[in-house]
């Protein structure tokens, strides 16, 4: 039987999924049960993940619960990864894993700047890749790929100016059955 399997016996309530996809183990929880379930994976002496990996997070904005939350475990003295996600959407905040491991306080400050998931009982949750007064989370699937502002520096003005985006092309019509590429000759 599968870690995550075996796991997922013994403790139903936090976890509801349990796989291995891709050769990975996978295990998806509650997102009120984090911090616990985290606890008990890092302590309890048959699983030992003692290194938090990595927290990433995905956007679905299809989804209810848009935003996945991705945590990555290492197990060194069981030579042993795992994969836990959790879900959660815009307004709900999911508990904070600092308490568990002091390294996440820099992994939840990335999602959070960049997705806006917001973690509860951070000690310190504020930007860490934009600027203080950035608007909007860059990696949204409803974020636009330009942006919503530009930082330039302005020559006359002497100074650094910031300016909504305003993109201007003209209408461009290509014509992809006569290719200029098509008409080179081929070398054998």
């Amino acid at each position: 039987m599968s870690l995550a399997k075996s796991l997922a016996m013994m403790a139903p309530k936090w976890i509801t999924r349990a796989g291995c996809i891709r050769g990975e183990e996978v295990i998806y929880i509650n997102p009120e049960y984090v911090v616990p379930c985290m606890r008990f994976l890092r302590d309890h002496i048959n699983t030992q993940f003692k290194q938090l990996i990595d927290v990433t997070a995905v956007d679905f904005p299809s989804r209810p619960l848009r935003f996945e939350v991705v945590y990555h475990l290492l197990s060194v003295s069981h030579n042993a990864r795992l994969r836990i996600k959790t879900a959660t959407d815009e307004q709900t905040p999911l508990a904070s894993v600092v308490p568990v491991w002091l390294g996440a306080g820099w992994f939840e400050r990335e999602v959070w700047d960049m997705f806006g998931v917001f973690f509860s009982g951070h000690p310190d949750l504020r930007r860490i890749l934009t600027d203080y007064g950035f608007q909007g989370h860059p990696l949204r699937k409803d974020f636009p790929l330009t942006g919503y502002t530009e930082v330039r520096y302005d020559d006359s003005e002497k100074r650094v100016v910031t300016e909504p985006v305003e993109l201007d092309q003209e209408f461009r019509y290509f014509d992809f059955e006569n290719s200029p590429w098509e008409q080179l000759p081929k070398s054998s």
